[in-house]
């Protein structure tokens, strides 16, 4: 990607180093749970912040309730 010039990382940013065949061997493919839509009413104050804070505010809003609910099923 990078020598296509598609690349958007930092022309100055160091090389990764190599993970490894070992790595390779035992890594698996996880891929994430499917989405649900929903519509859903908040503060206005709310989404406000999140928006202020940069594109993906919606994947911030989840990640934050999924927070939420792994901290509920840990300490419920």
């Amino acid at each position: 990607m990078r020598e296509r010039g598609e690349d958007k990382t930092s022309p100055d940013a160091p090389e990764a180093e190599s993970l490894g065949a070992e790595f390779w061997k035992s890594a698996r493919v996880v891929m994430p749970s499917g989405k649900t839509s929903v519509h859903l009413r908040l503060d206005s104050d709310i989404v406000e912040w999140f928006k202020a804070n940069g594109k993906g505010h919606l994947t911030r809003m989840n990640s934050v309730l999924r927070a939420y609910v792994e901290t509920q099923k840990r300490c419920g």
